[in-house]
């Protein structure tokens, strides 16, 4: 399973550098096409896998400015 990340950036709130560096630390890498990061699962993951990431997600992202979308496949 992977989650895709799309990030929105509003001009008032952190960097692009920034952002990148706090997802990183959560384990998503950059990537190019339609979404901007990537989460590899190595594997499956249950529904309590997912929502704790979309929690430490918004966590992380707090006060950066930024409006995000996931998708897991």
């Amino acid at each position: 399973m992977e989650t895709y990340l799309r990030v929105t950036f509003d001009s008032e709130g952190g960097t692009p550098s920034e952002v990148a560096g706090q997802l990183r630390a959560i384990g998503f890498e950059p990537t190019q096409g339609n979404y901007d990061f990537v989460y590899d699962w190595q594997g499956g993951a249950r529904l309590e896998q997912l929502l704790d990431l979309t929690d430490e997600l918004t966590r992380r992202l707090r006060g950066y400015r930024v409006r995000f979308e996931i998708e897991t496949v």
